[in-house]
């Protein structure tokens, strides 16, 4: 194996997602020799078969819903159809865009990007595309993929994954989505929105089990409203093909059929063959075991993003690339708090949070000392002028600070902001009700919120 014809790098990426390309960007930003190996496109995941497509499609959605339902507000509007050559071409005009930029962005910072399928040959080297690159210290951000069950095969034809949903050229007249999760309502509700009759087999007893319940409840009243059906509690037993589609059973016997059923069960590491285990590296289920520094037991080897057992969020990998190349810098580092981290669905409606739910701070502090309060978004004058209906839920810990903020309404993932600098502050509800906030929005209701928990509300009952 030829050795890289330049000297050996302060740090070796393997793997171009959001965590790797935040630890090359901020790598070099601090004088590091990064050298970036990426066997697909630079973005990874999210930018391209993630975070951002899925949001281009739900704001196509969003589109649609707002054109059938223009008359409510006084405007005359019809709606003829979806067109998904164009929505694909606007949703690869978003990607392609940022893409581009992300691509100035590396050559800019100088990182020496190599494009070919990379593998770990030892706790200091990578080898790619017939060389080896040298490296001081290497980082494995390789990303996870989506997976499926025992049993269950995705074909990409009517059995399909989320990267199969992105592409398909057509709107199905049903699809079946077996997961309730992010992916699983993301997707029902972007199909509701182009006219597919959506169902979704959910084993846990609710949709977004990992959401407080409060959210959970407000979200199932929700869909129930817009029409997309669900079934909870029940796991999958199989699937197979009728001669139209798919037929899906469940464990207590009941059938649903469809003509695609979309698997979003979640996602897993991308970890086999790639040389991990022959370094030495400690693995668990396909995950690579990292410390809360994002330092595996080998010493030249760092872990971040999908591929270690923490958030599967694009944020919470640029987080993790950041602080493994301010450690190699020298600089004094500190560990995520991923209860401090904002999650949003941006189903409609979308459905935010940072912090604990009320059962787990409960079961932190004790029953009698956690205090939660709902704040309806009917008394919210910017979220009646948009027709979106929910609630924001504090809770706290009694005459202590606010440990999570749970939202449900459209636009809710534009409000955790604040909701992350609340938590993360160990703000008190009076702090917060001391700051001003802007009317008419739907930032005020955080402020209102927090009113009526300090023990002054405005535009709510005691």
């Amino acid at each position: 194996m030829a050795n890289d014809a330049s000297t050996v790098f302060d740090l070796v990426i393997l793997g171009g997602g959001s965590g790797g390309y935040a630890a090359a960007l901020r790598g070099a930003q601090l004088g590091l020799d990064v050298a970036l190996i990426e066997k697909g496109k630079v973005g990874g995941t999210c930018l391209h078969n993630g975070c951002i497509p899925t949001k281009a499609l739900l704001h196509a959605g969003e589109i649609a819903d707002q054109a059938r339902e223009a008359e409510q507000f006084g405007v005359k509007a019809t709606f003829e159809g979806i067109d998904m050559a164009a929505v694909h071409k606007y949703k690869d005009d978003v990607i392609s865009g940022l893409y581009k930029g992300l691509q100035g962005l590396i050559a800019s910072r100088k990182v020496h990007y190599i494009e070919g399928e990379g593998r770990l040959s030892s706790p200091t080297s990578v080898d790619v595309n017939g060389q080896r690159v040298q490296g001081r210290h290497v980082l494995l951000a390789t990303g996870s993929v989506p997976k499926s069950l025992p049993g269950l095969e995705i074909d990409g034809n009517r059995i399909i994954s989320s990267d199969h949903a992105l592409k398909l050229d057509r709107v199905p007249t049903s699809a079946i989505v077996l997961g309730g999760g992010v992916i699983g309502v993301e997707f029902a509700s972007a199909w509701k929105s182009f006219g597919t009759d959506v169902t979704i087999v959910e084993g846990l007893k609710h949709l977004v089990p990992v959401e407080d319940e409060n959210s959970s409840k407000l979200l199932e009243r929700a869909f129930r409203k817009r029409g997309i059906k669900f079934n909870l509690g029940t796991f999958f037993d199989k699937a197979e093909y009728t001669q139209d589609g798919v037929k899906v059973s469940l464990a207590d016997g009941k059938t649903f059929e469809a003509e695609v059923l979309l698997v979003a069960i979640g996602r897993g590491p991308v970890s086999q063959g790639l040389g991990y285990e022959e370094a030495g590296v400690a693995m668990d289920r396909g995950y690579v075991l990292v410390d809360e520094y994002m330092q595996t037991n080998v010493p030249t080897i760092s872990a971040v993003g999908d591929l270690v057992p923490t958030l599967q969020l694009a944020h919470v990998g640029f987080a993790e690339g950041i602080l493994v190349a301010e450690r190699l810098a020298g600089l004094k580092t500190v560990p995520v708090d991923y209860d401090g981290v904002p999650k949003v669905t941006y189903c409609h409606p979308e459905v935010a949070s940072v912090g604990i739910t009320e059962a787990k701070a409960k079961e932190i502090y004790g029953a009698d000392k956690v205090v939660a309060l709902k704040y309806n978004l009917a008394g919210n004058g910017k979220s009646k002028i948009l027709k979106t209906a929910g609630e924001i839920k504090l809770v706290q810990v009694k005459d202590g600070a606010v440990v999570g903020v749970h939202m449900v309404g459209d636009r809710m993932g534009e409000q955790v902001g604040e909701a992350q600098l609340i938590y993360n502050w160990e703000a008190l509800p009076a702090e917060v009700a001391q700051l001003i906030h802007a009317h008419p929005t739907q930032n005020e209701a955080m402020g209102e919120a927090h009113l009526a928990l300090a023990g002054k509300p405005l535009h709510s009952h005691d």
